[in-house]
């Protein structure tokens, strides 16, 4: 059974008479379910009647539902009601827009409203440039997704693409204090996705694409930044591609290897795949072989220009077969691809003082503890185990910055700046094994991710 963790946590409000040994019994049903007991608080009590509201983690659904079960089966005991806290967290949505200025009098309203904001119109409207001072152009980013490849689940449409645009908005404001909205589009069309983006532009200082299916997310990527004078930025692949260099850095200094020197071993060539190999060799990594579903890259789609560009620029000493077999005497493994692809006696096929970084969410290429068996560093994406590669390291610092030095371009020498950023907010006193990223709630690493991108920008022309 997977670990419990507070993705799948609930809350049951149980009803008993009082004893002294009522909460005991109740932490110990949860603890012989395999639960993880997070809260026991008395919502009600009476000489007759204690009512409990118990908390704690599951593993998933049927996990939490058998909790349940146990405890409706305890005698002298009444489930009144289950609460699934996830659930809880997301009723109404988790973002609101929320006045900057107040609005108390006539006086308020005339300046935030009519008559005095028509004198911010003509400004703008005589000086376009204008907008990013005086309106939320300034400190806002459109979070646009067509819901075709959301997280682990795939396509599974705008809608319910929602909830996941919601929460990267709460992170942007949460780290870096950028006003982030999103934009899910009922259309897949490449077409319609570069029109409607270009048309609702005016308003956003940036443009940040979430979970669009590769490859049209590189073509649309390619053609948002050719038409609009904001920066356009894929998470997907820039923001993996910056945590997996700034990992990769420090693991590297751990294990005592030098990037243009390791065999590195890349399992995924979509988006996140991709722009970690291009990350990668601009920062001099001279190794790398590629690996789809079948194993070394070998060819590409016809119009696949990006896996084209990889099978030109990787794979130097022409290695071939399947993923188990490319692997043996690599140096570092990156998993941006499937679930338990690898076990352990792969993992043990590689190079001494290996690193693996098993990437795929919320089930990694490899278990964690198997990996951990016989490489040096591991790091996955998960909360749950050290060293996670969360994007959340990078993106709100990186719009911070872009926001910040007014720029359109994003460019590889910012992509790098942002991952030295990452890496350094690890001293080397704290480095480690199973401390190779900051945490995600370290409060230096966006400002210092933001000061790093802007430096890089603001001596850049244009």
């Amino acid at each position: 059974m997977a670990v419990p963790g507070p993705g799948y946590s609930i809350t049951l409000r149980v009803e008993t008479k009082p004893a002294s040994d009522a909460t005991a019994h109740l932490s110990r049903v949860v603890a012989d379910a395999g639960g993880s007991l997070t809260a026991l608080d008395v919502a009600e009590s009476s000489h007759d009647r204690l009512v409990v509201d118990l908390s704690c983690d599951a593993s998933d659904v049927a996990h939490a539902e058998a909790i349940t079960e146990a405890i409706r089966r305890l005698p002298g005991f009444v489930v009144r009601k289950v609460s699934d806290r996830t659930f809880l967290m997301h009723l109404g949505g988790k973002i609101e827009v929320t006045s900057k200025v107040p609005l108390r009098h006539r006086d308020d309203l005339s300046r935030a409203y009519t008559p005095g904001v028509a004198r911010i119109c003509e400004a703008i409207a005589e000086n376009p440039e204008d907008a990013r001072r005086l309106t939320i152009k300034r400190n806002t980013v459109a979070i646009v997704t067509d819901g075709s490849a959301v997280l682990g689940l795939g396509d599974i449409g705008p809608a319910a693409a929602l909830p996941v645009m919601e929460g990267k908005a709460a992170l942007f404001k949460r780290f870096a204090d950028v006003d982030a909205w999103p934009v899910c589009l009922d259309t897949q069309d490449t077409d319609q996705i570069v029109e409607i983006v270009r048309c609702l532009a005016p308003v956003y200082g940036g443009v940040n694409l979430e979970d669009i299916a590769a490859p049209r997310c590189f073509e649309i990527e390619r053609r948002l930044r050719e038409v609009l004078d904001i920066p356009v930025f894929h998470d997907d692949q820039h923001g993996t591609a910056i945590v997996v260099l700034a990992a990769l850095t420090n693991a590297l200094k751990v294990v005592g290897k030098d990037i243009a020197d390791v065999r590195i071993v890349v399992s995924g060539v979509g988006a996140a795949g991709s722009a970690i190999v291009r990350l990668l060799l601009a920062q001099g990594a001279r190794h790398i072989v590629a690996c789809d579903r079948r194993g070394a890259l070998e060819r590409a789609p016809e119009g696949d220009t990006m896996r084209q560009w990889i099978l030109e620029h990787t794979n130097p000493e022409g290695v071939r077969g399947p993923l188990v077999e490319v692997l043996r005497g690599a140096d570092v493994f990156i998993g941006v691809s499937a679930p338990d692809l690898l076990t352990g006696a792969d993992v043990a096929t590689m190079a001494p003082r290996a690193v693996v970084f098993a990437l795929a969410n919320p089930v990694p290429e490899v278990p964690y503890e198997a990996a951990a068996e016989h490489a040096a560093v591991v790091a996955t994406g998960r909360s749950d185990f050290p060293n996670q590669i969360n994007n959340v390291l990078a993106f709100p610092g990186f719009f911070r910055g872009l926001l910040d030095a007014g720029t359109r371009h994003i460019d590889d020498a910012m992509l790098i700046a942002a991952a030295i950023a990452i890496a350094d907010a690890v001293g080397p006193d704290q480095l480690n094994v199973d401390y190779v990223v900051p945490s995600v709630f370290d409060a230096a690493v966006a400002p210092a991710v933001a000061t790093a991108v802007s430096a890089v920008a603001r001596q850049q022309p244009g």
